[in-house]
This record gives C-alpha cells, sequence and structure tokens, in this order.
C-alpha cells in the first residue's frame, strides 16, 4: 500500500470545475484543508510501502517484512516452553503487540481510502458535493493518522527494536568530567522516565571526590536501541567549573557508548576467555550490601571488553546478567568491524572529528547545545540537562535516516556502473 502526501493531502489533486454548463477535471497542487467541495481526492494504488511526507526525502515502511516478523513472533509465541524465561517472553510479546498495532493500523488506513475512492466516484457520477465534503474530512483525518505512522519510517534498523546498554564513562577533565558524567545519568534517567522506558543500573562506580567514573544502564522499551543510539560517542560541557576557587571555565568530557542486547544464542564465549573477578557492592548498605562479594566484573582476553553487574543481590544472579552485557558488546564489536570492511570495500571517508565529539553543551560564556552532526541547535540547555532530549532523538533518527538513503542511492549506482554493457 503506498500512503503519500501526493495521494492523501497537500500534493496534486483533481476537481470538477463547475463555474460552465459542463463540469470538467483540473489537476492542481494544494493543502486538503483548502480544497473546495467538489475536490476529487486522487487515491493511491495498492501497495506494500509507507512512503510518507516528511522533513527528509524518502522514508519506508514494509508492511510485508512485518508481516513476516508476525509470523515468525507468533510461532515463538506459540511455544510450550516460552516462559521458561520471563524476561525473553516479555520482549518477544511486547514486540508482538507493537507490530500488530502498526499492522492493523497500515491496514485499516488502507481500508478507508478505498472506501474513499469508491465514495469519489460515486459522488462524481451523482454531483453529489455533500459527499465529496464528507471524504475530504476523512481524509484530512488519515492524514494526522499518516503523521504517525510516519514516524516508524525512522525505525529501520536491525536492532531498532532491541532492548540496549548504555554506558557512560567520564572522559578528560578530572572531576569535572567525573561530576558531567553523572549529570548525564541523571540526564538519561529522567529522558527514560518521561518515554516510559524502564531502565536499571547495572553498574555504579563513584569518583573519589565527586561524580562518577562510569554507569551502566540496561533499558528495555519500544525502540529503546534506537532512541539511544543517537547518544553514543562523546559529549562535551564547558563551564564555570563549581570545582575551580577561582570560578574558571572548564571543559570536560563524557562518553557514552550504547550496544543492542542480543539474544544469548548469538554469541559464543569460551570460558578460557573469561577472566571472573568478584567484588563488594557499592551502595546505600543493607542486607547483603557491602558485606558480600556479590558483584562480578567479567573481562574478556581477547578483546578487553570489560563489563560489570552489581544490580542483584547475589553473585550468580550478577554473572548472569554481567554475562548478557558481554555478550551484548561482543556481538556489536562484531557489527563494527563488518561494517568497517563494508566501508573499506565502497571506499567511503568518514568525517575527521576530534574526539568523536557529537555534541556540545556550552553554559558559559553563552547558553546552547549543538549536536555537531545534524545541526541542531538548542538554547534551552538547563531543559536538556533535566532530560528534554526529544527534538535531539528526532533530528537524529531523521539525519539517520538521511545518509541511509544516500547510501542506498550510492550503492544503486555502484552496481548499475558495475554492469557490464551489452
Amino acid at each position: 500500500m503506498i500512503l503519500s502526501r501526493d495521494a492523501c493531502y497537500g500534493g496534486r489533486w483533481t476537481c470538477l470545475d463547475r463555474s460552465g454548463p459542463q463540469a470538467r477535471p483540473v489537476t492542481g497542487a494544494g493543502p486538503l484543508t483548502s480544497r473546495p467541495l467538489w475536490i476529487e481526492p486522487t487515491l493511491a494504488r495498492s501497495s506494500t510501502t509507507f512512503a510518507p511526507a516528511s522533513r527528509t526525502p524518502g522514508g519506508s515502511f514494509d508492511v510485508d517484512s512485518k508481516l513476516g516478523d508476525l509470523v515468525e513472533l507468533r510461532e515463538q509465541v506459540a511455544l510450550p516452553d516460552l516462559w521458561d524465561d520471563p524476561d525473553r517472553a516479555t520482549r518477544l510479546t511486547r514486540r508482538l503487540g507493537r507490530i500488530e498495532r502498526l499492522v492493523n493500523r497500515v491496514e485499516s488506513m488502507e481500508n478507508d481510502l478505498e472506501d474513499a475512492d469508491i465514495l469519489v466516484e460515486l459522488a462524481r457520477e451523482e454531483g453529489d458535493s455533500a459527499t465529496l465534503e464528507e471524504v475530504s474530512r476523512d481524509l484530512a483525518a488519515t492524514e494526522r493518522r499518516i503523521g504517525v505512522l510516519e514516524e516508524e519510517s525512522l525505525y529501520f534498523g536491525e536492532y531498532d527494536d532491541h532492548a540496549a546498554i548504555l554506558s557512560v564513562h567520564a572522559g578528560a577533565g578530572g572531576v569535572d568530567a567525573q561530576d558531567w558524567a553523572e549529570m548525564m545519568v541523571r540526564m538519561y534517567a529522567r529522558y527514560l522516565t518521561e518515554l516510559g522506558l524502564q531502565h536499571e543500573i547495572d553498574d555504579l562506580q563513584s569518583g573519589e571526590e565527586a561524580g562518577i567514573k562510569s554507569a551502566t544502564l540496561t533499558v528495555e522499551g519500544e525502540h529503546a536501541y534506537a532512541v539511544l543510539e543517537a547518544e553514543r560517542g562523546v559529549h562535551r560541557l564547558v563551564r564555570i567549573s563549581p570545582f575551580d576557587s577561582n570560578a574558571r571555565r572548564h571543559t570536560s568530557f563524557a562518553g557514552v557508548d550504547v550496544v543492542p542486547l542480543v539474544e544469548d544464542a548469538a554469541v559464543e564465549i569460551s570460558p578460557d576467555d573469561l577472566r571472573i573477578e568478584t567484588y563488594r557492592s557499592q551502595g546505600a548498605g543493607g542486607q547483603h550490601v557491602n558485606t558480600t562479594d556479590s558483584a562480578v566484573r567479567l573481562t574478556h582476553l581477547p578483546t578487553g571488553i570489560v563489563v560489570a553487574c552489581q544490580a542483584e543481590r547475589s553473585q550468580l544472579q550478577n554473572r548472569a546478567r554481567a554475562m548478557g552485557l558481554l555478550k551484548a558488546k561482543l556481538a556489536e564489536l562484531a557489527r563494527v568491524r563488518q561494517q568497517q570492511e563494508l566501508d573499506q570495500i565502497r571506499g567511503e571517508q568518514t568525517e575527521a572529528a576530534w574526539g568523536r565529539q557529537i555534541r556540545s553543551y556550552v553554559l558559559q560564556p553563552y547558553q546552547q547545545v549543538k549536536d555537531l552532526r545534524t545541526g541542531l541547535e538548542i538554547g534551552n540547555v538547563q531543559g536538556v540537562l533535566d532530560g528534554a532530549l526529544q527534538r535531539l532523538t528526532e533530528s537524529y533518527l531523521h539525519w539517520r535516516r538521511a545518509n541511509r538513503e544516500r547510501q542506498d542511492r550510492g550503492d544503486a549506482g555502484v552496481r548499475a556502473s558495475s554492469k557490464p554493457f551489452e
């Protein structure tokens, strides 16, 4: 099904000019809300791609792919041992519900457009302007529904629906950087709460004087990985340091890493490749906290990746969660390496950016948050630090989709030019 702006609103339209003795068709362009009573909406033909209007060209919603996912998910949900693993069962049923709602929404709009097409034909034959006006109102409602569905075209990544592991690490800047890392964890916690995403702190390493050295969170919910992917990279803070007795301006950095939480079967880890350490959890105290060596740290020797977990009360539970975190990071590492190999084959050049810096938060001498990838600037820095990241996330998702479309067009051009002459 194609639901396009041209087909539904604000694009090409056909109307009947009744100013003369005989009605004649006239084509033009303009928003749906400005149409006269006798406008005939130009409806789209049936297809399986949703092509919405957006701030970036293109964007698709592949219904056939979603239907295939539905079949697979329903088979998995129907398995008798589904709830042997409650966490996995919850993720599967939530994803199944989301896809069912999306497919039903698309099918409902397709039916509405088909009904509108029939009504328009009948109204044209009978010269019924009241019916055409009603169809225009119905299409205005469809326009709003398309706007909601259009957001789904932003979530095209393989792991966009997965849960995510968010890690924040203090970078250059000493105690200021550690304080900045703690501010970022607070910012993300508020943002995730506002979005209705569930999050839990798996590991937290406090700084000696203030702030934190690092923190790791597991985030679950709709499009968790896609939402947080926008945060991966280096974040720079410029402010008057609260730790400088001379009140000088300091620049500090914090690094954010985001990886999708993959199924355990996706990665195999040899026990010989692991170094397992236990230590006492850091926290406010209480039974089993700071009294036993329940926290677990895993080091993957071939890659040097280190993960830790102290969220659970038992060492066994912390070890299981840490293993899940490690597998997710190894899967992401494999994906990144594969992408780097593909980039080398394509001959793509990545932009040189100091320290992979993606965003600046400036409190002095002026106030501004600027995303260096999308160019979005926000003057309300305190609002962003309080969790108002919605505009930054949306801007990144549109930027990501535009880059994917440019890449697809480039790949298509390479394939076309590589064909032998006939």
